[in-house]
């Protein structure tokens, strides 16, 4: 059997924690940050988890993370 290719856009965008969840960062915080309020940019920093209902998706596309 073949080995699974990787699918390039997820690589750079989601880790796998120690018990499995899927680590995402938040959209809009590259540019057009002057019409954004500071307490909105400091949210944006902060990592989150992708939704359970994506989560088996990305697994497949990320197989060996």
């Amino acid at each position: 059997m073949p080995k699974m290719k990787t699918h390039s856009g997820a690589k750079k965008r989601f880790n796998l924690t120690k018990n499995g969840k899927v680590k995402r960062s938040h959209a809009y915080a590259s540019h057009i940050l002057t019409k954004k309020t500071t307490k909105r940019k400091r949210g944006l920093r902060s990592g989150a988890y992708a939704d359970v209902t994506n989560s088996a998706t990305i697994r497949e596309m990320i197989p060996y993370k």
